[in-house]
């Protein structure tokens, strides 16, 4: 009995010291693949204070869907879950707590990563709270240490405030990752950039020297599309704008992507998207087709993603109904890509710098930012001789530009610098209090031309005198920054076209009078809408699963397109009304 004893003391040993060894960063984002974040959960103030509590039952629900991980976010620094005088010890029901959610999903066979989440007083004073950082992830790595590698530890959420600063979060994050080795040698950890762990920025990370490291980023682009009708970011006004799934929104979510490719490729490190999501406060159909393009994006590209989250406001289940949002449910895990929606753009401004000169654009410093503006070899060129404290300090403008509520709008432009650096652009009020119509559009400078593009619904109303604008303050002097090829467009969708995505899942048909136009339905579909072949809306109509009737008796003898939504999926298709 003894000698049975000790060999399942020595079995147990091994596995929790070598429990990590297995395999490498990629092969673990690989088996992270498809996962889901548990919000307003653990990360608010107390577990119940945002009115979404732990349920047991969601993670067997979570593989049931067919996804591989959960990312559980955290907030440790409540003085009820952890002191705020050293040791800074964390209360010990708190990590119990944790524990039986890690267990949970273990037993469930998800992947789980563990964050720590809304660190307020570490953002406010870095400093001050370093030393109770520091000592909280070695509480947690020492607790979670005979843990297999299907636990994984991110080092902190979206670092803000004081932590925005890129230097001061190397030598936190290098730190961190230091102190979890220390218990941890071989867990895979999970790494952000300062920038909010943002797409953008990257170049500023420096890496530790560890193979078990995994970048992370975060993508809520467009922002006023997202976050559109969301009090807590003060979005609340925002409503009504969508996401048609055109190749110019598409190539708006590369190009954001371009420098974590580029990254990730230098560094030789796998890719997690650790949140994505859209508030429910947008349309069910845009959001299931903006949903639908990342997911299979990032797939494509091989990164890992946990979509933001399961049963919240922006969440795939409804706790008060027991129901999922199946649109979003398809789209993250059963959606294949469709071909984008056709457009049909007209030119608002379009630059030429060979005829025009300067063509009318404006160069404008401030505060103690130096630079000047001019004509070289047909191109708008920026030379900052002093940078400022703000990206407003040099702005390059552009007025006088028209713009329609609730049109949809496409900035393009090339641009080049004489070294790598980072500027900003948007189109908004030329007048107090000066806001953008547009997100604020961030990107990357090169020292070869290269092509950038965002797309943006105006929600304010109509400006005949708006402004499109190059923030340039804190590019580093001196730096030539080149810009060409400037074009503002209005965009629209093209539903005319005879465009089929993927097999027509809808038999449609008139009666025999054509009095009536008969769907009947599998349920893919909640949405109609009939347009002439002009492009005019004839009627726009909610299906339900079976038969739909539409009356067509006081339609005209000819074509007409009909275009049906619905689970993220958009189809057109054309029909003759004979007589």
């Amino acid at each position: 009995m003894k000698q049975i004893l000790f060999l399942c003391f020595i079995l147990l040993s091994s596995f929790s010291l070598f429990a990590q060894e297995k395999g490498t960063a990629f092969e673990m984002n690989k088996q992270l693949g498809k996962g889901i974040n548990i919000g307003n959960t653990f990360e608010a103030p107390t577990e119940n204070a945002w009115g979404n509590p732990w349920n047991p039952s969601y993670f067997k629900m979570i593989a049931d869907l067919g996804f591989s991980h959960v990312r559980l976010p955290i907030r440790w620094d409540t003085s009820e879950r952890a002191t705020t005088e050293p040791p800074y010890t964390i209360s010990e029901d708190f990590l119990e707590r944790i524990k039986g959610v890690v267990d949970e999903a273990l037993k469930n066979k998800l992947h789980i990563i563990i964050n720590m989440h809304h660190h307020e007083s570490l953002f406010k004073d870095p400093a001050g709270q370093k030393a109770r950082f520091l000592s909280q992830w070695q509480q947690i790595a020492d607790y979670f240490k005979t843990y297999p590698d299907s636990l994984l530890f991110e080092i902190l959420n979206e670092p803000q405030e004081g932590l925005a600063d890129a230097g001061l979060w190397n030598q936190f994050a290098a730190e961190a990752v230091s102190e979890i080795r220390k218990t941890n040698p071989n867990r895979y950890v999970l790494i952000c950039s300062s920038n909010w762990s943002g797409t953008s920025g990257l170049d500023l990370l420096e890496l530790p020297n560890d193979k078990n490291l995994i970048l992370t980023v975060h993508y809520y682009s467009p922002f006023d599309f997202t976050h559109q009708g969301a009090d807590f970011a003060n979005m609340g006004h925002i409503t009504g704008v969508k996401w048609l799934d055109t190749e110019t929104e598409r190539e708006a979510v590369r190009q954001d992507f371009r420098e974590v490719k580029l990254f990730a490729e230098k560094h030789n490190i796998p890719v997690h998207v650790g949140e994505f999501g859209s508030f429910n406060k947008a349309d069910m159909d845009s959001r299931a087709r903006w949903t639908t393009f990342l997911s299979r994006f990032f797939e494509e590209l091989g990164y890992s993603w946990a979509y933001w989250e399961f049963s919240s406001g922006f969440g795939i289940y409804n706790p008060a109904t027991e129901k999922y949002q199946q649109p979003l449910v398809n789209a993250l895990l059963h959606n294949p890509l469709p071909e984008p929606v056709p457009m049909e753009t007209s030119v608002i401004y379009e630059s030429d710098f060979e005829k025009n000169g300067q063509d009318g654009w404006y160069f404008q410093t401030l505060s103690n930012a130096a630079g000047n503006m001019s004509n070289e070899n047909n191109q708008l060129t920026i030379k900052v001789t002093k940078e400022g404290t703000d990206s407003w300090h040099l702005q390059l403008m552009k007025f006088n530009v028209p713009i329609e509520k609730d049109k949809q709008y496409r900035l393009t432009f090339t641009a080049s610098a004489s070294k790598e650096c980072t500027a900003s652009s948007y189109v908004g009020r030329n007048d107090t209090p000066w806001d953008a119509y547009s997100d604020y559009y961030p990107f990357k400078l090169y020292n070869t031309n290269e092509s950038y593009s965002y797309v943006f619904t105006m929600k304010s109303s109509d400006d005949p005198q708006g402004r499109i604008v190059f923030d340039l303050g804190v590019i580093p002097a001196p730096a030539t920054i080149s810009f060409s090829n400037i074009k503002l467009e209005k965009i629209q969708v093209d539903y005319t076209s005879n465009t089929h995505v993927g097999k027509l899942d809808v038999y449609t048909y008139f009666d025999s009078n054509l009095n009536n136009l008969i769907f009947n339905n599998d349920g893919t579909y909640n949405k109609a809408t009939i347009f002439s072949i002009s492009g005019a809306i004839i009627s726009t109509n909610i299906l339900t699963q079976g038969i739909n009737s539409i009356y067509s008796g006081n339609w005209r003898q000819g074509i007409y397109v009909i275009v049906l939504e619905g689970n993220g999926i958009r189809q057109a298709h054309k029909i003759l009304k004979s007589r």
